[in-house]
């Protein structure tokens, strides 16, 4: 929901980054990379109780994710790049949530409720843009939902911050995944009849 309401006003940061990174010789699928390797050690800061770190990490994570969008929209997408973005995307939030499930054993249920509902949602994801028409600036159909990157990054920031809620925290955001699932096959079935 934020990274399609608010993109319009944070996208001139994200266009200068993207020039700066294009200056100093970076492809878009390097900044993937880079930001996957940043984002997926996350979770070894979660596990190791430095989570000023975790969170810190986490965000410029994100940060470089939307930075590799913009450069790949002013190169030209290629395939593997959008693969490894969506591949990386998934090992950060596994990162953080494995990280998590470790470090509090009380809280592994619901993290894995979690993880199931991210598979679910990526399942539906993937499936709407596959055997829908891309008529957006990504380089596949992105259909935008109630749960988008920065609400799921908010969550995590959450659950790192408030380890004593961690299961009260994640419970929400299940439900709230699970809202987004519905939601996207509602507007799919909607569309795609």
């Amino acid at each position: 929901m934020l990274d399609t309401r608010a993109r319009k006003i944070v996208q001139p940061l994200f266009d200068q980054g993207a020039t700066l990174f294009k200056k100093i010789g970076l492809s878009a699928t390097q900044v993937t990379i880079i930001s996957g390797i940043i984002g997926g050690a996350t979770g070894f800061f979660v596990y190791n109780d430095m989570m000023g770190t975790a969170i810190v990490l986490l965000w410029i994570s994100g940060m470089l994710d939307v930075i590799d969008g913009t450069m790949a929209r002013k190169e030209k997408t290629t395939p593997i790049g959008t693969i490894l973005d969506l591949v990386l995307d998934r090992i950060v939030e596994l990162s953080v949530l494995i990280g998590l499930a470790l470090r509090f054993p009380e809280t592994q249920v619901v993290i894995l409720l979690l993880v199931a509902s991210f598979v679910i949602g990526m399942t539906m994801f993937l499936a709407i843009g596959a055997v829908s028409e891309n008529y957006g600036y990504k380089s596949f159909q992105y259909q935008p939902g109630l749960v988008e990157r920065t609400e799921g990054f908010l969550f995590l920031t959450a659950m790192i911050l408030f380890p004593s809620a961690i299961i009260w925290i994640a419970s929400v955001f299940l439900i709230a995944e699970l809202y987004t699932v519905g939601e996207r096959f509602h507007q799919a079935s909607k569309v795609l009849r």
